[in-house]
């Protein structure tokens, strides 16, 4: 592998224009250390750096590159989008057409709003389960992240029924006093939540799998469980499938849970940036009542001038199209090949005697270097963030770039194969032994 040494000019360059040299905080390597390599480009299941240092991508682009990079339909739709202008701010026949195509894999969706980052989705769905319900508190939890919008930038208090606390500088205690931040699988916790602000608790917002700790799997009945808490005390359930969306089945979680359609679907569902191809877009929906709500319908507003951008549409109606013609070849090619590497390297550690706790679903997947079970943040908490941050910087040596944070989700690609999979596990056997230096 060559020197990093154009990534490490890249990086003094961006470092005096951006803060901390980046557009996003967890690019900047601080949690695994070492500096992160600047792309230049995307070849279907390999990244390659400034430095033309070619690496297996295991992140993704943090999930929507579900076909690897620089797939041919999709750069093509893009193309030709952006042949007829990039933007309108006005209504195009794509905006319903790739509505059409999402409804075809999440049928609870039966209205819904693109809007330009997973971000903005969750935090209008929420204004529009607040406007719907006439009530203030929102509940989310612990190690579950909905965006940065202040509300939900919040950390968890002791106790089922401590107001929130804001997790970032920047956040008045105002603004995050009516989230309330519970333990993930605790559905008893939810219970006391409600019977402790009787009436005025608008909605539960959850990932349905956890990716933002790490990959964290709901336990068995906790969804069903949010469903019928919520239903009973009148509040709305919000799918956050920012990242499950369209990865775990082609109706994401809701689709593999058996959660997609009447009284167990979620009432809304947020949707982020895989339903443009990998753009930056989002988009939120569900109920058509609630969805109503909406102005120019209802009394909430909500708006965004570039929403439902053409390249976005373009993009996502070819991804989407691909998805609903394959989808029975398409998943259990994924969770193949993500059982060989997540499985593959796990035997490996155990083979080293290196504890390590494997959790995955479909074609996201984690190590945690912990013995304990992951079930929710606190027992993600308990792994080893220095050991993963030198098993990172050892595979990223050796060609394998992993999500740099302990605390992130990997995901693998239909352009992932045989090849791949052999590199990743040669690269393991040497990084692993890093961990225990």
């Amino acid at each position: 592998m060559n020197e990093r040494v154009r990534s490490a000019a890249l990086e003094v360059k961006a470092q005096r224009w951006l803060p901390g040299g980046v557009d996003s905080p967890v690019r900047a390597f601080r949690a695994v250390g070492g500096h992160p390599p600047f792309v230049e480009r995307g070849e279907g299941a390999y990244l390659v750096d400034a430095d033309q240092n070619r690496y297996v991508d295991l992140f993704g682009s943090w999930g929507p590159m579900l076909f690897g990079h620089a797939w041919p339909p999709v750069v093509e739709a893009i193309c030709d989008a952006a042949g007829r202008s990039p933007s309108f701010g006005a209504s195009t026949a794509a905006e319903a057409e790739l509505a059409e195509l999402v409804n075809a894999c999440y049928p609870s969706m039966e209205s819904m709003r693109f809007v330009s980052s997973g971000t903005e989705a969750c935090m209008s769905a929420i204004r529009v389960a607040r406007g719907f319900t006439g009530r203030p508190f929102v509940i989310k939890f612990e190690g579950c992240y909905h965006g940065h919008a202040d509300a939900l930038l919040v950390k968890a208090g002791s106790g089922v029924a401590t107001f929130g606390i804001p997790g970032s500088a920047g956040v008045p205690d105002e603004t995050a006093m009516h989230t309330l931040a519970l333990p993930y699988n605790d559905l008893a916790a939810v219970e006391a939540a409600f019977e402790s602000h009787p009436s005025l608790i608008a909605c539960v917002i959850v990932e349905p799998v956890v990716g933002n700790a790490g990959t964290i799997l709901p336990a068995e009945g906790y969804l069903a469980g949010l469903r019928e808490i919520t239903r009973k005390h009148g509040a709305l359930l919000i799918f956050d499938e920012v990242m499950t969306g369209f990865r775990l089945s082609s109706g994401g979680a809701q689709g593999r849970f058996g959660m997609d359609r009447g009284e167990a679907a979620p009432d809304l569902t947020t949707l982020g940036k895989i339903v443009g191809g990998g753009l930056p877009v989002g988009a939120f929906g569900g109920r058509l009542d609630v969805m109503n709500m909406l102005a120019p319908l209802g009394p909430v507003y909500q708006a965004g001038t570039l929403s439902g951008n053409p390249l976005a549409m373009a993009a996502g109606k070819a991804m989407l199209t691909e998805i609903l013609a394959h989808r029975d070849t398409i998943y259990p090619q994924l969770e193949a090949a993500t059982a060989k590497i997540a499985d593959g390297v796990a035997r490996l550690a155990a083979e080293q005697g290196i504890a390590l706790t494997t959790n995955r679903i479909g074609s996201m997947f984690t190590w945690f270097f912990t013995p304990e079970k992951v079930t929710d943040f606190a027992s993600a908490s308990t792994s080893d963030t220095a050991a993963f941050g030198r098993f990172h910087r050892a595979m990223l040596d050796a060609g394998v770039w992993l999500p740099p944070s302990q605390y992130e989700a990997a995901f693998v690609s239909t352009a992932i194969g045989d090849a791949e999979i052999h590199a990743v596990l040669e690269a393991a056997k040497e990084a692993l032994k890093a961990v225990t230096r």
